[in-house]
């Protein structure tokens, strides 16, 4: 297991390769240009920030800290500036312990995110994880209405080597949830993963299915543990940003698997995202095999995005 996280890590770092040559680069330019630390150093810091889609919101809050402990420690060399600058971006992610809880629960996971995402992919990535962790694990397959979604859930379900309840395409996705609910309590599951639609064009729908949904586990399964995971794709920078917003509008998110981020120049965005909205991210895909989703650890993160070559 070590050797697969060790395995991980390297990869991550070889994907981040991207997000490094937008930021870090300019950011090693700009601590080895300058001779002192002026109004121009943090302007251009602030600016290479932003640009690895970091945001504004987040990008202020680093250049305040910055600047503070530079006021405290005396600072006068730019390039000391470096280690500061990585701390406090482990600070802006850091949320305390990310939680796991309901790895160690009876639990239900609702998965949500639009199409093009990767989400039925986390979803299988995801019981292959808790599987290989010793859980048992059942999937429901409520995203209904796209075209291929059972049969893609099917298939992953059958890689991971766990069981799927699904029903035609097109059937209520609440009666899934129910019949995967009954099975997941006769069967003694320790997880059960719902793959759910995530029409965002059609916000006021979404809300009313994902109601109907809760209700259903509210009532037939009072004990379970919940968790509600929105899957976001790296590439796609502040845009990630803002549909995690509007999912925060219709679902109590608990948590993010933020994926593609292999290859992706906007792999900032894990930032942004724990520092502006508060929700952990709480696994990050890679890649497209069944182990490349794996738990996230924002200092291993920041590492991996600052280690030089």
């Amino acid at each position: 297991m070590e050797e697969k996280k060790k395995g991980f890590f390297s990869r991550l770092v070889q994907g981040l390769a991207k997000t490094r040559d937008n930021i870090v680069s300019g950011m090693d330019s700009i601590f080895s240009g300058f001779s002192a630390i002026d109004e121009d150093f943090y302007e251009e810091l602030e600016e290479t920030l932003i640009m690895g889609d970091l945001g504004i919101k987040t990008t202020m809050s680093i250049m305040e800290d910055l600047r503070k402990k530079v006021k405290e420690q005396h600072i006068k060399e730019p390039g000391e500036c470096r280690q500061l600058l990585i701390d406090s971006i482990k600070n802006q992610m850091n949320l305390g312990e990310n939680a796991y809880e309901f790895e160690n629960r009876t639990s239900v996971v609702l998965v949500i995110g639009v199409n093009g995402v990767g989400k039925t992919t986390s979803v299988g990535k995801l019981a292959g994880l808790l599987k290989d962790d010793g859980k048992k694990v059942i999937l429901g397959a409520a995203d209904t209405f796209r075209a291929a979604a059972i049969e893609q859930l099917t298939e992953w379900a059958n890689r991971a080597g766990v069981e799927i309840i699904a029903q035609q395409e097109g059937s209520d996705p609440a009666a899934v949830i129910y019949d995967a609910v009954a099975a997941a309590k006769s069967r003694k599951a320790d997880v059960l993963i719902c793959d759910t639609a995530g029409r965002l064009h059609n916000k006021k729908n979404l809300m009313e299915e994902l109601k109907k949904i809760n209700r259903i586990i509210d009532k037939e399964f009072p004990g379970a543990y919940r968790e509600t995971l929105v899957v976001l794709d790296g590439t796609t920078g502040q845009n990630a940003l803002s549909q995690a917003r509007q999912f925060m509008e219709v679902a109590d998110i608990t948590g993010i698997i933020l994926t593609k981020l292999d290859g992706t120049a906007k792999g900032g965005i894990a930032v942004a995202i724990q520092s502006e909205l508060g929700i952990p991210v709480k696994y990050v895909g890679i890649g497209e095999q069944i182990e490349d989703l794996q738990k996230f650890h924002s200092e291993e993160f920041v590492e991996a995005l600052f280690q030089r070559k």
